[in-house]
């Protein structure tokens, strides 16, 4: 008797309705190293080709963790792939916000379709490379995995956005979000 397969598409619609796999608990040797990479634009590229395919996408993103080591891996039970991400593992490519002021709620869609509100448990970020460096802003998804905000949701962000005295005296530039006020910068004087 010939054994039922299951396609990544089934798989894939199978873990969307249920939790996702416990990644964080399942320590398998390294098996090497995967020919996959996700691009700062959030395309999963499998030897230098754009995945077609949304459900194979989201499955692996379903197994994707990050160790303390800095690296990348695609992990199941028995094996664990470590992949090259340029930035980002996930987009964040909608903002919506609920309320006004400390009340206000910022909700983030990802390319991906994971949905998070920016609070204690998926903290926003804001990181600058340099001085005077462009700004690479995230929020926390889950695990050690955060999305890169859009250029475009990144300034609707900015325009939500309130000053604060800062601790050191200076001014923040920022949102709130689930009662917490996360700095999107220091404001200079000249601001």
């Amino acid at each position: 008797m010939r054994r039922p397969t299951l396609d990544p598409e089934t798989l894939a619609s199978q873990l969307s309705s249920a939790s996702l796999p416990p990644v964080e608990r399942w320590n398998p040797p390294l098996s090497g190293e995967m020919n996959l990479r996700i691009a700062r634009d959030g395309v999963w590229r499998h030897e230098d080709r754009p995945i077609q395919r949304e459900a194979l996408v989201r499955l692996f993103a379903s197994i994707l963790r990050y160790d303390p080591d800095g690296h990348y891996y695609l992990v199941t039970p028995v094996e664990k792939w470590r992949i090259q991400v340029d930035d980002a593992p996930f987009l964040a490519v909608r903002l919506d916000a609920e309320g006004t002021g400390r009340e206000q709620r910022l909700l983030f869609t990802t390319n991906l379709d994971d949905r998070v509100s920016a609070g204690s448990a998926h903290p926003l970020m804001v990181e600058y490379r340099g001085p005077g460096g462009e700004p690479s802003p995230y929020i926390h998804v889950r695990g050690g995995l955060r999305a890169l905000l859009s250029r475009a949701v990144f300034l609707e962000l900015i325009e939500l956005g309130e000053e604060q005295p800062a601790a050191n005296g200076g001014r923040d530039y920022g949102v709130w979000s689930e009662g917490e006020f996360f700095s999107l910068g220091q404001l200079d004087d000249e601001n």
